[in-house]
């Protein structure tokens, strides 16, 4: 065991083989080589000696502990629940063996089961856990049960019934029991009861959390309308503590409630069950103005009774009614509260929610305001004025983030956006002063004003403005080698240098962004949307490798979770992780990687190292499956993740979110059309007695030909679909969702050369089916299509010509669709090939028949069909073809190796000593990923070169 800690295991497989010399019969011996032979890829040996000792129906400890092991190092947690199934029958009365068997049926989400092995612990030990397992198994049958009646009906009354059981015997003892009362309630939708449950002597109970009662409390009564309630207790609730925001936005939303109903207090008794209720605008407008009084007189200043009195104005506006009721003027208020605030980072979000309360009218007027009261000096009369210390720089940040928000910077002409950059860097560059002592994992005081210089540059860029770009990325490459864990500057690089084609410098900026668990999920987009398509195709591999492991491991990890909440109670956890596994298996992005990661593997393996038949087989694919889970596709992208502080009208909107996931989804169905296809493909390449229709149903490859048949509509509806969708002409923002390849797929004709490809194959079936004899129309079929293919393909050729970069008036302009364009071609040939490869195996057995019939008949003029000649002309003019492509992008190579940048001129003689440094490092960057693309590229279409060569029949 000593050796398989740590990891030294071949030695384990020696000492256990010894063992099992002296004594034949020592089953932990046996699992514990299995375990040596399953981490060393031997799984079949492994299987087979685990299963002999499972056979024996072990019950001691560590036999079971040890094929507990490696079952689920085989990821076979199913074969868990047999051995303990038959453990617990042999000891019947081991609390130990039943919890082990209660926790493997968890592992595995049989819930039925788990209520009756709860059950049966409960009845050999009762105590009280156990019991409640058995009551959340059937939570958890209700929350699975495809047939909402079924839940609502049987499972959680019984559920109920079995806690009130409990309740009646006063056996209620941990505040999980409480909490599982109240879950069951609430799902019943009986809000009334579960109140009563919160309220009564099993509520004292709820102490875990901070106002864990309060807050159950308060949702009951939102769910029963009892607004007078709500209104109190969030009412109460602010009198303790007057910064907590959720219960101003509770009291806010009652007190209009109340209104609306015209609701008025009773004469005699109480207001309401959680005492004084507020009703009227007078009343909330009153408690609002105590609430400031309060917070000037205590020791800490607070926030949220400043920024209540503006959620106060922006609800009376709604209403249309302010006017009467004089709560100041926003602009005062807002003013007031920079005064008070500005110097926290806070300040800029606290009040981005409100502007909309200034006219634009005032908006200028509104910032020289700010800037007036923030201390700033300036050392000589034309220089601009600096802060002394990091309060007044804080300040100073808030307001041109504000500026932004407002959008004074967008209506800047071209020069003042120039200047104001220059102010910018200059603000950033002063401000470093103040972080001198701050650690390499802190953020600089100053780098909000870098990233706002560099949002600047980004608005020039998009008016077309090309040396704007290098700029971004130079200010960004030197604000982070002051801050060198700034996670927006690397966010921001990966943006732009995807977009000018360049994934070397991503891949690892990404990794240094440190992206921990879900936000794989979140925000891998970032990188696996251009992994593939620049060719660097070794690190598109890495990077899906990178996200797949996570949602693999991820399935694992949850039934840990879910163990774990059962042995600790958090039982209220159990359906959060659940719904977070669903969350993770239904991801856009899971699916999108999956399905970019096996047409990757087909592209570097598929009859280059392995035939094609082989590598489809190794990623169990069929083209009758389909994986992915369409109506329940889930899009996880954190998109905001760049900052921004632009106005509404140009930030990412909800439709641009619903039109991206269109677009993401739209792709996806393309793609992994394509793939199933492909997969096709090795399933048809079986001989066929021609003209024998029984026979060939009976090997059910007619049935396989229809498959693609299907396939192939599927994917021209998605193409339909997906052209529709382009029409549309969509622009994101700059900052928003990356758009998809779809756009160069159609306009650079892969989408036409594939389909054909796929037609192709139908034709070709045919004229295996058919024989060669009364096929001529077939056989011209076929000549016209490779015609017209090849044609396409070259298309497609001069659609990938051109420089990568070009200097122009001194600045560098790079075409990183060219790069796009050849990753297409290679996937396009490369299918074109896997097609070819199917046409000769079926054209290969006919020649040969052929020539045996020549033999026999010993005459010359046995005439060849057409269809070979259109064949060879075919490969012929394929191999011409990759051969000139492999000698442009050998072209590519030269011209990007020999090109000097750094001898051009930079023009902007503004750029100061230390930005040419990061110009020369970013241009370098660039240059270097382009090389490094275009040699992979070529390395790739070599090697699909040497399989055209094969195609000789």
């Amino acid at each position: 065991a000593d050796y398989l800690d740590n990891g030294n295991n071949k030695m384990a497989i020696q000492q256990a083989d010894k063992l099992l010399k002296k004594h034949k019969d020592l089953h932990c011996a046996k699992v514990l080589k299995a375990i040596g032979l399953q981490r060393t890829g031997k799984q079949d040996e492994a299987y087979a000696l685990a299963q002999e000792v499972a056979a024996l129906e072990p019950t001691d400890d560590n036999s079971l502990q040890a094929l507990t092991i490696l079952y689920r190092e085989m990821h076979r947690p199913e074969l868990v629940t047999k051995l303990y199934e038959a453990a617990v029958k042999k000891v019947p009365n081991s609390e130990e063996y039943h919890s082990h068997l209660f926790m493997a049926y968890a592992r595995v989400g049989e819930y039925k089961k788990m209520q009756q092995a709860g059950m049966a612990l409960y009845k050999i030990v009762p105590k009280n856990p156990y019991y409640f397992w058995s009551v959340m198994s059937l939570i958890m049958q209700s929350i699975s049960a495809q047939d909402e009646n079924l839940s609502k009906t049987m499972f959680l009354p019984l559920a109920e019934r079995m806690v009130e059981k409990m309740v009646k015997e006063d056996k209620i003892e941990a505040e999980a029991e409480v909490e599982l009362y109240y879950m069951i309630l609430e799902r019943l939708e009986k809000y009334k009861e579960a109140l009563d449950v919160v309220r009564g002597k099993l509520g004292e109970k709820l102490t875990s959390e901070l106002q864990s009662r309060e807050n159950k409390c308060m949702a009951m009564y939102k769910k029963l309308h009892r607004w007078p309630e709500c209104n109190a207790l969030a009412r109460r609730l602010l009198l303790k503590n007057s910064d907590d925001w959720q219960f101003y936005i509770t009291y806010f939303d009652s007190v209009f409630q109340l209104i609306d109903e015209s609701w008025t207090p009773p004469a005699e008794e109480e207001h309401s069950l959680e005492g004084e209720v507020h009703c009227s605008i007078e009343q909330a407008v009153n408690f609002i103005e105590e609430r400031i009084t309060e917070e000037s007189k205590s020791s800490r200043p607070l926030r949220g009774p400043y920024l209540a009195k503006l959620e106060l104005i922006r609800r009376l506006r709604h209403r249309g009614c302010n006017d009467e009721h004089k709560l100041g003027d926003p602009e005062e208020l807002m003013f007031q509260y920079f005064k008070k605030f500005g110097d926290k980072p806070c300040c800029f979000t606290d009040l981005k929610v409100f502007v909309d309360l200034l006219p634009p009218s005032q908006y200028t007027k509104f910032i020289r305001q700010l800037l007036d009261v923030i201390p700033l000096a300036a050392a000589a009369e034309n220089e601009v004025a600096l802060p002394g210390d990091i309060k007044a720089l804080q300040q100073h940040l808030c307001v041109v983030q504000l500026s932004r928000l407002l959008g004074l910077y967008h209506a800047m002409e071209k020069k003042q956006k120039l200047a104001a950059v220059r102010e910018l860097m200059l603000r950033y560059r002063h401000g470093l002063e103040f972080g001198k002592s701050c650690l390499k994992t802190e953020l600089q005081f100053s780098d909000y004003y870098c990233l706002l210089a560099v949002h600047l540059l980004l608005d020039l860029w998009l008016e077309g403005e090309e040396a704007a770009v290098w700029q971004c990325l130079t200010l960004l490459e030197e604000g982070l080698s002051h801050s060198p864990s700034n996670a927006q500057f690397k966010l921001l690089l990966i943006r732009i240098y995807c977009r000018l084609g360049a994934f070397e410098p991503v891949s690892e900026l990404y990794s240094s962004l440190d992206a921990k668990h879900i936000q794989h999920d979140t925000i891998g987009y970032l990188l696996t949307r251009y992994a593939g398509s620049l060719g660097h195709y070794a690190a598109a591999s890495q990077s899906c490798n990178f996200a797949l492991r996570f949602f693999h491991s991820n399935q694992k990890d949850t039934s840990e979770y879910i163990i774990q909440a059962y042995k600790y109670g958090a039982f209220e956890k159990i359906p959060e992780f659940i719904a977070f596994r669903n969350r993770l298996n239904s991801s856009l992005h899971f699916a999108q990687v999956r399905t970019e990661r096996m047409l990757l593997d087909l592209l570097l393996e598929a009859n280059i190292s392995t035939s094609l038949e082989e590598s489809i087989k190794s990623m169990s694919l069929s083209p009758e499956e389909d994986d992915i889970p369409w109506k329940d596709l889930r899009d996880n992208r954190d998109l905001t993740v760049l900052f921004s502080w632009d106005p509404k009208d140009r930030d990412i909107s909800e439709e641009h979110r619903k039109l991206s996931l269109e677009e993401e989804t739209l792709w996806l169905r393309i793609r992994s059309l394509t793939l199933r296809l492909v997969s096709g493909l090795p399933t048809l390449g079986h001989t066929i007695q021609p003209k024998n229709s029984e026979k060939t149903a009976e090997n059910g490859v007619s049935s396989r030909i229809d498959t693609i048949r299907a396939l192939l509509q599927q994917l021209e509806a998605a193409v339909d679909s997906g052209k529709k969708f382009l029409e549309q002409k969509i622009q994101y923002p700059v900052l928003g969702p990356p758009p998809t390849r779809m756009a160069g797929f159609f306009s650079n004709g892969s989408c036409q050369c594939q389909t054909s490809l796929f037609y192709l194959v139908s034709d070709i079936y045919e004229l295996d089916t058919n024989g060669l004899e009364d096929s001529a129309e077939i056989q011209e079929r076929i000549g016209n299509s490779f015609k017209s293919l090849v044609e396409r393909l070259t298309d497609l050729f001069n659609k990938c010509k051109g420089d990568l970069i070009e200097v122009r008036d001194g600045t560098l302009k790079t075409h990183p669709n060219l790069l796009e364009n050849l990753v297409f071609f290679v996937e396009t040939i490369s299918i074109a090939l896997w097609v070819s490869s199917y046409c000769d195996s079926v054209l290969r057995p006919f020649k040969s028949n052929l020539q045996k019939k020549k033999k026999k008949k010993k005459e010359s003029s046995v005439a060849m069909p057409p269809v070979f000649t259109h064949f060879l002309d075919y490969v012929t003019e394929l191999q011409t073809l990759t051969s000139n492509v492999i000698d442009h992008i050998k072209g590519l190579e030269i011209i990007l190796t020999a090109l000097k940048l750094e001898e051009l001129s930079l023009k902007d003689t503004l750029l100061l000593q230390e930005e040419k440094k990061f110009t020369k490092t970013v241009q370098g960057k660039v240059q270097s990923s382009y090389h490094h693309s275009v040699q992979e590229i070529g390395e790739l279409l070599k090697k699909r070169l040497d399989t055209i060569k094969k195609l000789k029949i």
